[in-house]
């Protein structure tokens, strides 16, 4: 393919990308350049990325819209970390003969890293883990008065591998477990240890609704005010998937009227979220930095699929190919 082909790691948020993969499998005759910034202005990512013959995307972290893949003039293989991404327009580029190629499974077997941190925010919101912690460290003692799991009922949107994983945990705990998604089954229900309900019920019978679908134009602000206000004020909402899948400015008025008990988040529209956002300055809101995959076993895993994934494109026989 000629030399010097150059690859761009974006998000490197920890700088953690260098030595979480085998990139000395990599021909002398690759560059890669690590970016430990985030750059949200489109102007900005092209200045950046035109040198490049590849674009390696952490997740959904920078968005790849046709306007952006227009401007990338050299880019030749765009690669994501996971199977698919929302925010990569697939079509155009594979229109523009730009190879797009995923990784496969993140999880070690067995695991489920976004199930447990899941949990990691319900604990932490129930029982105010948070806003304790501050307090002990400033002098304060017991602030708040926590709720107890045992015999409530955990709604999950979506009960796939991951709301399977969460519902396992809640029976742990004691609690009742009730599912629905667009196109779930009483039989896959009752599989993944759930009652199927409708989504009415689900959102009013909820005492901690967890959210596990994909991100699709069929499910983009599937919670919104009309569906927050079903729920108990004394609920908590916690959504490990997608930002978008819940309407932001419709959950914040909630909370800010006392309408839900609190919030668990790992996910946001956009990301990062600016310290400016108003759900920084809640107290009854637990923020994780979309931290559900961050993991030593899932970054090796992604990293060296990526590896194997430019070693391909290189000989000619793209693996993992996502198609437009």
């Amino acid at each position: 393919m000629g030399t010097n082909f150059k690859v761009a790691v974006l998000d490197d948020y920890q700088d953690v990308a260098q030595t979480s993969g085998p990139w000395h499998l990599l021909s002398d005759d690759v560059e890669v350049v690590y970016f430990h910034d985030h750059l949200s202005d489109e102007g900005a990512v092209a200045e950046r990325l035109l040198p490049f013959d590849a674009v390696v995307a952490m997740r959904e972290r920078t968005p790849f819209p046709a306007s952006l893949l227009s401007r990338l003039t050299n880019l030749r293989l765009l690669i994501t970390a996971g199977p698919f991404n929302a925010v990569i327009d697939v079509a155009d580029a594979s229109s523009r003969g730009v190879v797009v190629c995923g990784t496969g499974g993140k999880r070690v077997p067995g695991s489920d890293p976004t199930a447990e941190l899941t949990w990691g925010l319900i604990l932490a919101t129930a029982r105010h883990i948070p806003l304790e912690d501050r307090g002990v460290r400033t002098g304060h003692w017991q602030q708040t008065v926590g709720t107890y799991l045992y015999g409530k009922t955990l709604a999950l949107l979506g009960l796939g591998h991951m709301g399977s994983a969460v519902a396992a945990v809640g029976r742990a705990f004691g609690m009742k477990t009730i599912a629905w998604s667009p196109n779930l089954t009483e039989e896959r229900a009752h599989k993944g240890g759930a009652e199927l309900v409708s989504k009415e019920d689900l959102f009013r019978r909820a005492d901690v609704l967890s959210i596990h679908l994909v991100l699709s134009d069929g499910t983009r602000d599937i919670v919104g005010e009309p569906e927050l206000s079903l729920m108990k004020p004394s609920a908590y909402l916690i959504n490990t998937s997608r930002g978008p899948l819940v309407t932001e400015a419709a959950l914040v008025d909630a909370l800010r009227a006392g309408r839900l008990a609190g919030a668990g988040l790992d996910v946001f529209d956009p990301e990062p979220l600016p310290p400016s956002h108003p759900l920084c300055s809640m107290d009854n809101v637990v923020l994780t930095p979309h931290l559900g995959y961050v993991t030593e076993g899932t970054y090796a895993s992604f990293f060296t699929q990526i590896v194997e994934d430019i070693n391909a494109y290189l000989e000619g026989e793209p693996i993992r190919v996502i198609a437009g």
